[in-house]
């Protein structure tokens, strides 16, 4: 299945699951969803992961996330600095 962005999936072997946030097509037509998991009970980000397309489910009843970056879309700012 596709990963379709803002959509919440999940892996069919591990049952990793979150919301698609990235997503990459490769020539040799592997390609992936980039998966962001919820935060943890304390607040704190889980890591997320890549997986193959054709590993992933749609989470049935999941609304997707949309988000409107019209006015901000992030080209116009300078990269973070650490």
């Amino acid at each position: 299945m596709k990963a379709i962005l803002g959509t919440t999936m999940r892996d069919a072997i591990t049952g990793f699951s979150g919301v698609v946030v990235g997503r990459v097509e490769y020539l040799t037509g592997c390609n992936q969803g980039l998966i962001q998991p919820k935060a943890k009970e304390d607040g704190t980000l889980a890591d997320s992961a890549w997986f193959d397309e054709q590993r992933l489910e749609a989470v049935a009843g999941v609304p997707r996330v949309k988000l409107d970056n019209g006015n901000t879309p992030g080209c116009d700012r300078p990269a973070p600095k650490r």
